[in-house]
Formats: C-alpha cells, sequence, structure tokens
C-alpha cells in the first residue's frame, strides 16, 4: 500500500503581490482567519500585533483531485513598517553617554588676541558713557544762562562826576559806587579806624582813593541804607538805625560789620569798572 508524505515549507512572498482594497495581500490558499501568537506581555485579549508584521497559517487539506499543501507565509506590510524599542529596551553598553564636541570647541590660544580686543573695547566704551553720564549731571547743576549774563558787570566811570553816588544791580544786589572827593579821602583816612566796632584802614577798602565800591546791603538785617545820610555823611540805614562812614565803615547802630566790598577791576584803556 502506498504512503504518501505531506510538505511543509515556509516561502516569503516577494513586495510585488497584488494587495486587495482592505490591504491584506491577495495569495490564493492562505487560510485569512488566522491570528498572530498570543503575546504574554499584551494586556486584554489576544489579537494581531501592530508592531510585528502578519503571519498567515496553513496546512495539508484533502480535495477531491488529491491532497493540496498548504504553507505558512510571512506577507510584509503594504505602508511603511518601522521597529521602535520602548524604555524597557536594553541599552547598548559601548554607546557615549555625553557626545564628542572636540570638532566644535576653538583654541582659546588662538583666539586671546580676539578677546583682549573685545574687553579693552567694552572698557573704552563704559568710561565713555560713565564720562558723559557725570558730565551731564554736573551741566545740571551749573548756573543757568541768565545768572552767567550777570556774572560781570561794567560801569563807565565817566559818567559819574565827583561827589555823587550811583547804584546799579549786580547779581540781584545793589552795588554803591562813590566817586569821592579829596576831602572825604582825607576824612575817612584820619580817623581811628582801629577804635571801630569792625577795625579797617580805608586803604583797605579801595583800589583807588576816589572811588568806592560796596554792596548797598545793611550787615544787619540786610536792607539798603539811604546815601549821603547819617551822622557821618555816609550812609544810614532806616530799618534799624545803623551808621557808616564815608568809607562804608559800621560807626553807629546795631550794625556789627562794615559793607562789603565785592570783587572789581579797572580797565585804565577805557575808563571802566568791571564788577565780578
Amino acid at each position: 500500500m502506498a504512503t504518501f508524505q505531506a510538505v511543509k515549507k515556509a516561502v516569503t512572498l516577494t513586495p510585488t503581490v497584488r494587495a486587495l482594497p482592505s490591504g491584506i495581500p491577495h495569495a490564493p490558499l492562505l487560510n485569512l482567519a488566522a491570528r498572530a501568537p498570543h503575546d504574554p506581555h499584551a494586556h486584554g485579549a489576544a489579537g494581531p500585533r501592530a508592531d510585528a508584521a502578519p503571519q498567515w497559517a496553513g496546512g495539508v487539506s484533502r480535495t477531491a483531485s488529491g491532497l493540496v499543501s498548504k504553507t505558512f507565509t510571512t506577507v510584509s506590510p503594504t505602508s511603511n513598517f518601522q521597529q521602535r524599542y520602548i524604555h524597557t529596551s536594553v541599552a547598548r553598553k559601548d554607546a557615549p553617554e555625553v557626545p564628542d564636541f572636540s570638532a566644535y570647541r576653538t583654541n582659546p590660544e588662538t583666539n586671546r588676541a580676539l578677546s583682549y580686543f573685545m574687553v579693552g573695547s567694552l572698557g573704552v566704551i563704559s568710561a565713555s558713557a560713565a564720562k558723559s553720564s557725570v558730565s551731564e549731571f554736573l551741566q545740571s547743576m551749573a548756573a543757568s544762562a541768565d545768572v552767567l549774563a550777570l556774572a560781570k558787570v561794567e560801569v563807565d566811570l565817566t559818567t559819574i562826576p565827583e561827589g555823587k553816588n550811583v547804584i546799579i544791580k549786580w547779581r540781584g544786589k545793589p552795588v554803591f559806587i562813590r566817586h569821592r572827593t579829596q576831602s572825604e579821602i582825607d576824612e575817612a583816612r584820619s580817623s581811628d579806624w582801629k577804635s571801630f566796632r569792625d577795625p579797617q584802614a580805608d586803604e583797605d577798602r579801595v583800589k583807588k582813593p576816589e572811588w568806592l565800591v560796596m554792596l548797598g546791603v545793611c550787615t544787619h538785617l540786610g536792607c539798603v541804607p539811604i546815601g549821603e545820610a547819617g551822622d557821618y555823611g555816609g550812609w544810614f540805614c532806616p530799618c534799624h538805625g545803623s551808621h557808616y562812614d564815608i568809607s562804608g565803615r559800621a560807626r553807629k547802630g546795631p550794625a556789627p560789620l562794615n559793607l562789603e566790598v565785592p570783587v572789581y577791576e579797572f580797565n585804565e584803556t577805557e575808563d571802566k569798572l568791571v564788577i565780578g
């Protein structure tokens, strides 16, 4: 009696296998109801895996024409298939932990000149900015233009006759200018100035004997004295009764000091007096 032996073999179809509209390859005599092997790590019911290509199972069956051999076949998916590892995958021991960036690193010796140049430039810019800030701050504290315009005052001496007073305004204060006569000069210098309340010689208060320049502010409480008045023929303060002589020295009353003498000079070529 003759015996028949079924033969099994594994065949892998080429990528040119025709596929159905559902994406399943069209291969006759394949058991499409077969499922992938059960994955013990999967959750829920067993079913086809999404990360593995489907495997089709078959076997030997008997037909009218005789025995037919069915084969096991693994068909590649029609779409791009990429296998990915999860976080529990085994790490490669030979993989470096830190990338090597030695090819991108610069040599500090070659860039030393550039570093010095950048640091020096930054220092110069910072110093210029600081200097500009300090200059602007100091300029904001300087006197205004109208005050600087009155810093100096010129007076034409040819317009002041002998024996007369002239009052001008300088820095917001009155200034007395007296063209003294020779008798007034002799009287101012013959007085015993050492016994005065504020001892001061007439020679120390004038640069030229005939010209007396003083601030017209009483040294008691800042009033303006009246010229050619008082007990000594000089100036008299009507506010509190202070008397000054022809040299502007305090002789009587509550005034503690002599009338102040400002800074001034003579312009000999133009016969002018410059105050300030």
